[in-house]
């Protein structure tokens, strides 16, 4: 398969100032080659730069109509090496205009998008012109069932590098590791959890406080008012709802003690934590307008295929159609409660035996059903 490929890539020196992305095409160009499949790419389009510019505004329109027109004369010029166009792309980022003309000219097109839980109230209607929307979350079918817009549920599309697929560990790092960005809810399940006595090691962006952060400077009464307009376009006045009410309701958040933070690792420093650890702990829990922080979001995140393809002693958070990826008990292990997690880390620091079993059956169903060569040829 010959694959036209607009997968987030840039063409600056640094990134783009949006949340981290390039991590994507380094991981779906790998998957496509050690799938025995090609890709090409539009060599003058910056497609992350669709990301900076507001909706609706002029920037982003001519961004839209300049690297679509790049990407039609380049199909003309190269449709016989291109079998499918297969993207991730935002809504604003879509042209369907664009996308019914390349449709036309035979080719399937395919986009993936990954955040459907969190952002969308119902699916963009930019979505109906794909072929296909590739949907790693189960919690999101029934969006995209109601909608009826064509789907497949397929797992995040994850690449390590095959010398990074170690089975066991030669030295176990002792304790619990969880590796990732700070946020109310994961901040308030590691602080109970340590609070229990449970030995976890803390790392990633804003645990360690670096500086003051940004200034707040309030905007003007109309702007707030713009603002909780487009707050209630994206999220709904249910969204409203549940904003005040958590703007009520007093959170009491159990903190991370200092002892248990350590410096935000590097990619090396980050592998080896992962695979090392006597357990690598994920958390699937995100703060949202959709749900109150008591009862929060669930849904499975890129960490429960990558721990995995690494070779992780892994346990995570519960979430719905965590069962279609694993054997949650002979894989990987999941907890629901803050009490569960204890009980069953503390099982796995026990028993050698089964994270050793976790490790290898976990890899294996990893890199033989979620991979991407897998999800390529679905």
């Amino acid at each position: 398969m010959r694959i036209l490929l607009s997968f987030l890539q840039d063409k600056v020196s640094r990134p783009h100032p949006v949340p981290s992305y390039r991590f994507w095409q380094h991981y779906i160009k790998n998957g496509i080659i050690e799938a025995e499949m090609s890709y090409i790419e539009v060599p003058e389009v910056d497609w992350a730069e669709g990301l900076v510019y507001d909706e609706g505004s002029v920037a982003l329109q001519n961004w839209q109509e300049r690297s679509w027109q790049a990407t039609l004369n380049y199909i003309k010029a190269n449709r016989q090496n291109i079998d499918i166009f297969l993207s991730y792309l935002y809504p604003k980022q879509i042209l369907a205009k664009a996308i019914e003309q390349i449709r036309k000219m035979g080719i399937p097109c395919v986009n993936f998008y990954c955040d459907s839980v969190r952002e969308f109230k119902t699916v963009p209607a930019k979505f109906r012109i794909f072929d296909l929307i590739w949907v790693p979350e189960y919690e999101a079918l029934p969006l995209y069932r109601k909608a009826r817009v064509k789907h497949i549920n397929l797992p995040m599309p994850m690449w390590v590098e095959p010398q990074l697929r170690c089975r066991t560990p030669l030295h176990e790092i002792p304790g619990v590791s969880f590796i990732g960005s700070k946020d109310i809810l994961r901040e308030n399940l590691l602080g109970q959890v340590i609070q229990k006595g449970l030995p976890v090691s803390v790392r990633g962006a804003g645990w360690l406080a670096q500086s003051a952060g940004p200034v707040f400077v309030p905007g003007s009464a109309y702007q707030k008012l713009i603002n909780q307009v487009n707050f209630v376009k994206q999220q709904g006045f249910s969204g409203l709802a549940i904003k005040g009410l958590q703007q009520l309701t007093k959170f009491t958040v159990v903190p991370v003690g200092d002892d248990h933070i350590f410096p935000r690792p590097d990619f090396d420093e980050y592998i080896n934590i992962t695979q090392s650890s006597m357990v690598t702990l994920g958390i699937n829990r995100v703060p949202t307008f959709k749900r109150t922080h008591n009862k929060p979001l669930t849904y499975s995140r890129l960490r429960d295929i990558e721990a995995p393809m690494l070779g992780a002693c892994y346990l995570t958070e519960y979430c719905e159609g965590i069962e279609q990826l694993y054997d949650t008990d002979n894989e990987i292990n999941v907890y629901r409660t803050v009490d569960e997690l204890v009980q069953k880390t503390t099982e796995l620091l026990n028993n050698k035996e089964k994270r050793n079993k976790l490790r290898i059956n976990g890899q294996q169903r990893v890199l033989n059903d979620h991979a991407i060569p897998s999800s390529l040829k679905k």
